[in-house]
């Protein structure tokens, strides 16, 4: 998380209800401390902001169906907030969720 920059991108994902890539969020702000950790520094925040909605969620269990995503990172560490996605990942998901111009 303390590498993102401004701009970059990422999924929005429901990890306790539904399960599934609901939209597209873009970072602005930097990484900084993490108000609700009450000065403790290990815990760090980006600030981010709604992109658009996924026309079509994809589940969690459609990302584990996918031959293509078997290396994601959503399907190989289950417990992690944030995780890294790649080029052809992310054309992946955004393709299953309905986004033929996905926005980079």
């Amino acid at each position: 998380m303390r590498a993102m920059q401004i701009g970059d991108k990422g999924f929005f994902y429901h990890s306790n209800e539904g399960l599934e890539i609901v939209g597209i969020v873009e970072v602005c702000a930097l990484s900084h401390p993490d108000s609700s950790a009450k000065g403790d520094p290990k815990w760090d925040c980006v600030d981010i902001r709604a992109v658009m909605d996924m026309p079509k969620p994809v589940t969690l269990k459609d990302v584990k169906a996918s031959e293509k995503l078997s290396k994601m990172s959503l399907v190989t560490s289950m417990r992690l907030s944030v995780q890294p996605v790649t080029d052809d990942e992310w054309l992946e998901v955004c393709r299953m969720g309905g986004l033929d111009n996905p926005p980079r």
